[in-house]
């Protein structure tokens, strides 16, 4: 793949800064901080990398770095020098520096590349990828300590500690391009794409924020908390407190629900027991949605009270819309799998964005344009469809129907089963889907079910589900009679009587099993994976499954990525079964979470292939999750949406046969675009 640019500029920049609390710059985000009218960028070091013969230094050889220091006074004229629409720029930690360039001096480079994010991809995120860490990795002379002298310095850079911070930034420079010259090599095109897509989102803003639907979502929210903590005569402080809020609970007659403390790597065998107050406890979700109305009011209160998120997510939305454009923080490869994450330290998640919220709502285009919104449907499940030869779901797939559906109409012996008819049954087929298609037990499934499954309402299941799924009093007892289930049973942390749990579990159980049984391939998936886990990942004997390869620690994905799992190593549980763990953390690895890693692993090259096809056209200026957000001009919106949806459907040349599928919509707005 050809590039657009023929020259390509490292720098670094050196800019004020300071931690004081009168300062608070430490506590600001990257873009509260260029957009800071103190901000000052006292100089930056640069220096051209031959791309025609790039020689990496040898251990051995002088340091000479090359690189040139400009002054404060001179970046206006350096910037205006260069012609930056053939010209690429590379950083470390680029959505810094390309921030800079493009606030502040109204630089848009042809390309960016950024070391940060590229050894986040081939280290793995665990893995420490600092200038220092990576000069350490690559056997370079180790980074300098020439910040401290500028510390706190606001107004004029004293001659002598520009003469030092210049020394430091120059030898920056020099390690980023050696870092750069180690890791370019090889690494895909179509990734270097994609950072740099990723690193637009950030750098050249151009969504904006509706400010009188964020100010007037804030009041509104206030008013209500307000009105609520009002009518149950509390204050804030109380509910924000466990024990003054277990005081309340006990006042109305109820037994403040408890749960056993968690080990931790300083405390491994706690004892005693927390207050089950959180909002993923099921006994705390129990009270929220049961029938005694104080109760379920106070825990409301409590969640408005403890739930800050949304709130604050709005009023840093209400500052940047005083400030300009909304910069997307997004960090490439932030997962195993390569997905996105929220970048961190931005303090606006955006890979968490509750649809129909008016956070969604109130993210607009600018003047003359439209957003373009497409979503894949179903992806992980078709990917693991496909990955296991799960035929009898793929045929589902290509016919357009709805999966869950119809698993849900063969699990409950519902036919004709839909969405409308039987939600319910049809959120429990989804969820048993996502869930034991990666291996996901019954009494962690009854567990999350209680809390609600991955973002549904709380569930538990009664005898007239169990009746329903064709349970009989057999399966009761045979349950009854497992030391090992009934041990799980009462694990798990409930409100309920023991007899609904055990009505629960069974109908949970009975669920997976039906999974199981129903989707011999995936179960088959799974045995293979736990087979390559010790052949392959851990042995180092080459393995390739359909457009997946295992290798030693490691398996590499259809665009030449890897799933790593450094260190990986045997052990024996408390009760002598073979365990794998990985990573200085000492991670379990086990078969679904392997299938877990490559299905969310190549749903997201599915989905990344379509988004850089789209961004030729249409510039993709955000995503969450499975979604993309694009920019079309109004004339074309017609046209626009059609044609991104073909792009994200595309088969894939490594998956030839998969069903896929999207949906989505236009708007000027983000939350109304998908109706």
């Amino acid at each position: 793949m050809s590039m657009p640019f023929d020259r390509l500029i490292v720098l670094d920049f050196e800019t004020s800064w300071g931690r004081t609390a009168k300062l608070g710059f430490s506590c600001q985000t990257t873009e509260e901080y260029i957009r800071d009218p103190r901000f000052k960028a006292w100089g930056l070091s640069w220096k051209d990398l031959d791309l025609k013969n790039p020689k990496p230094w040898q251990p051995g050889q002088p340091v000479r770095s090359g690189a040139t220091w400009v002054r404060r006074a001179g970046l206006e004229a350096w910037a205006a020098d260069i012609d930056w629409s053939r010209t690429a720029v590379a950083c470390q930690n680029t959505q810094f520096d390309g921030a800079i360039l493009s606030w502040v001096y109204g630089v848009r480079p042809a390309f960016l590349f950024d070391t940060l994010s590229m050894a986040r991809a081939m280290y793995g995120i665990e893995a420490g990828n600092s200038l220092k860490k990576l000069a350490e990795r690559f056997g370079l002379p180790p980074k300098g300590d020439g910040l401290a002298s500028s510390e706190n310095i606001l107004d004029t850079l004293p001659f002598v500690v520009e003469q030092e911070l210049a020394e430091y930034c120059k030898h920056d420079t020099w390690l980023c391009e050696q870092i750069l010259l180690n890791m370019l090599p090889g690494y895909p095109a179509s990734e270097l794409r994609l950072i740099d897509m990723t690193l637009r989102m950030f750098t050249v803003p151009e969504l904006v924020l509706d400010a009188n639907m964020l100010t007037h979502a804030l009041v509104e929210e206030r008013n209500t908390r307000e009105a609520l903590l009002k009518r149950l005569n509390v204050t804030d402080s109380v509910l924000a407190s466990n024990d003054h809020f277990a005081e309340v609970l006990r006042t109305l007659g109820v037994s403040p629900p408890t749960k056993k403390k968690k080990p931790t790597k300083k405390t491994p065998n706690p004892v005693g027991v927390n207050f089950a107050f959180a909002k993923t406890d099921a006994m705390f979700q129990a009270m929220l949605n049961g029938d005694n109305e104080d109760v379920a009011l106070l825990c409301e209160a409590r969640l408005k009270v403890k739930s800050t998120s949304e709130r604050t997510r709005a009023q840093r939305f209400l500052e940047i819309a005083n400030r300009g454009e909304l910069p997307v923080p997004l960090s490439y490869y932030g997962a195993k799998s390569g997905r996105w994450t929220a970048a961190k330290g931005s303090a606006i998640n955006m890979q968490n964005l509750k649809r129909g919220s008016f956070l969604r709502k109130a993210i607009m285009a600018p003047a003359g344009k439209v957003l373009v919104v497409g979503d894949l449907s179903q992806i992980e499940p078709r990917v693991l469809a496909w990955l296991s030869d799960y035929d009898e779901m793929l045929a589902i797939f290509r016919a357009g129907g709805d999966p869950y559906a119809a698993f849900g109409a063969q699990m409950f012996n519902l036919p004709g089963m839909t969405k409308d008819t039987h939600p319910v049954q049809r959120q429990s087929a989804k969820s048993a889907l996502l869930g034991a298609g990666y291996g996901l037990g019954w009494a962690s499934f009854a567990a999350q079910l209680l809390v609600g499954f991955l973002g549904a309402p709380p569930l538990r299941y009664t005898k007239a589900d169990a009746k329903q799924l064709g349970i009989t009093g057999r399966h009761v007892l045979s349950f009854l009679e497992n030391k090992h289930h009934m041990e799980k049973m009462f694990e798990i942390a409930h409100i309920c009587t023991d007899e609904e749990l055990l009505i629960h579990c069974v109908t949970a159980k009975a669920i997976i099993d039906k999974y199981r049984a129903t989707a011999q391939p995936v179960v088959g998936l799974w045995n293979l994976c736990g087979e390559l886990i010790e052949h392959s990942l851990y042995n180092g004997k080459e393995y390739t499954h359909k457009c997946l390869t295992f290798r030693k620690e490691e398996i590499v994905l259809p665009n030449g990525m890897s799933i790593i799992y450094d260190g990986l190593k045997p052990s024996k549980d408390e009760e002598g079964r073979l365990q794998w763990t990985y990573g200085a953390d000492n991670d379990k690895l086990y078969p679904g979470k392997v299938v877990n890693n490559i299905t969310q692993g190549t749903a997201r090259i599915v989905m990344t292939d379509g988004m850089l096809r789209v961004d030729k056209r249409y510039p993709c200026k955000g995503t969450v999750h499975d979604e993309l957000i694009s920019l079309a001009d109004e004339q074309a919106a017609k046209e626009a949406l059609p044609w991104v949806l073909a792009q994200m459907t595309k088969e894939p040349k490594y998956m030839p046969g998969i069903p896929l599928a999207a949906d989505g919509g236009v708007h000027k707005r983000y939350g109304l675009a998908k109706n």
